[in-house]
């Protein structure tokens, strides 16, 4: 009898899903700048995850997702929490002044927010080196706020962006503590459900602010909970399915540049040189924490 094997993977098929993943999240931004235009920010979140949460529940009727264990509905509502309400409606409120391209950059700065948790929150030893790419990150940021809009107009957006970024680094850091429970799949599942059941607080005038929306913003609304909100979590769990996650991160470091691109063809915003700067020594810092990581595991593999 021939033994059974699995069969491999095109690496055509990883390729293109991380394409479609960097190209949903580039679009995020510029798909909020547009609702904006008729939604405020806490409207745009929820009528965004509405749609999400309608079709992840089509996509678990069709794979099938158990339901989760009554002392995990606490984890599920704080994975909600800070993946979905909290850091859609800060991203929302910030890029009232803050420009597409300058949010995807602060938006990359949760790996370094993520080690300022591992040592104050969970205690873990960090290096010199990593100390020093988290003060690299933060001075990128400062300079990609003051580079939006110029020096004197530094306020709370870019803030806020920094916060949504700090809540998605939480998010993983719970995510991380908590997977060994459920399969990727039920996790983004629950995950988008308590976020979005928690934005329900917010229904109140949300349908007056569709029923006046314009149509190209509905547009808008959406293909940001199709793509970014609900495709882009799926593509992203095939790839990390195939791909040691190392490595299929480093592919989110295209997601700025092409939220730049995206927005320069469609809001026809312009980066300045600052945000151009400020985003390569953002984007450096958070390289070199996952060098550190990489050489790390290298060296303990050999010993």
């Amino acid at each position: 009898m021939t033994p059974l094997t699995h069969t491999p993977v095109s690496p055509l098929k990883i390729i293109l899903a991380m394409a479609f993943v960097v190209a949903s999240w580039g679009f995020s931004p510029t798909g909020i700048h547009i609702g904006l235009q008729a939604y405020d920010p806490v409207h745009l979140a929820l009528s965004r995850f509405l749609l999400a949460s309608l079709f992840m529940a089509v996509i678990a009727v069709f794979k099938g997702i158990r339901l989760p264990k009554w002392r995990d509905v606490p984890l599920m509502m704080g994975l909600g929490f800070f993946a979905v309400s909290l850091h859609h409606v800060a991203i929302n409120f910030g890029q009232q002044g803050v420009s597409a391209g300058a949010s995807s950059v602060l938006a990359q700065t949760t790996p370094l927010f993520s080690t300022l948790l591992a040592r104050f929150v969970f205690k873990d030893r960090v290096s010199a080196w990593r100390w020093g790419c988290v003060l690299l990150g933060l001075i990128g940021a400062v300079i990609v706020v003051a580079g939006d809009h110029g020096l004197g107009s530094i306020d709370a957006h870019g803030l806020l962006i920094l916060l949504a970024a700090v809540s998605w680094s939480l998010y993983f850091a719970l995510q991380k503590h908590h997977s060994g429970r459920y399969d990727g799949l039920t996790l983004v599942c629950y995950t988008v459900w308590s976020g979005t059941l928690l934005l329900l607080v917010f229904l109140p005038g949300l349908f007056d602010q569709i029923a006046h929306a314009p149509m190209h913003v509905q547009f808008a609304v959406i293909a940001l909970g199709v793509f970014p909100s609900a495709l882009a979590y799926l593509a992203w769990a095939y790839v990390l399915a195939h791909v040691d996650l190392s490595r299929a991160t480093m592919t989110l470091y295209l997601t700025p540049p092409t939220a730049m691109v995206i927005a320069s063809f469609i809001l026809g915003e312009r980066p300045t040189l600052m945000i151009v700067v400020g985003g390569l020594v953002v984007l450096a810092s958070v390289l070199a924490l996952n060098l550190e990581r990489r050489i790390f595991v290298a060296q303990a593999v050999r010993v």
